[in-house]
């Protein structure tokens, strides 16, 4: 297997800012996200949402994996995870924070090698740990002739 795995999404805009995610390659059903009120409708969730969700649930499989790694048998995992949204320097919303408190089911003496899988299921969370690095982005801009108006990012 590749050290480099590569994946697409296609976006298309439905209406105003509701927008249909389709995982390409894939049978995982499209979703659709939306804005908050008052921009958008609040008929899905908006991208702040859509990235702690990504945070959340990559902590708690990894979390799950690692309990699963030492053989044991873990009931349900509960997550919450809670952000911070604050103005930056340019007075622009951004995510400034995210909280993630994972519940275990049972007390931690029933789980095997505990504190060692504590130590390490967050290096497993591909999200998280690419989030708290930092992840490059390219960005263009194409027009409906194919002519590039816009390009920014690292290359």
């Amino acid at each position: 297997m590749s050290d480099t795995q590569e994946f697409t999404l296609t976006l298309t805009q439905e209406s105003d800012y509701v927008f249909r995610i389709e995982f390409d390659d894939t049978a995982i059903p499209a979703l659709h996200t939306d804005e908050s009120a008052p921009l958008g409708g609040d008929t899905g969730p908006n991208p702040s949402r859509m990235l702690v969700a990504a945070v959340a649930n990559c902590l708690s499989a990894s979390l799950l994996f690692s309990l699963r790694k030492y053989k044991n048998t873990p009931g349900r995992i509960v997550s919450r995870a809670k952000a911070t949204l604050e103005r930056n320097e340019q007075k622009r919303l951004r995510v400034a924070h995210i909280a993630v408190a994972i519940e275990l089911p049972e007390a931690a003496a029933s789980y095997a090698q505990i504190e060692r899988l504590l130590q390490q299921f967050e290096n497993f969370c591909v999200v998280t740990e690419s989030v708290r690095q930092g992840v490059a982005v390219d960005v263009s801009v194409r027009d409906a002739t194919g002519a590039v108006l816009h390009v920014s990012g690292p290359g």
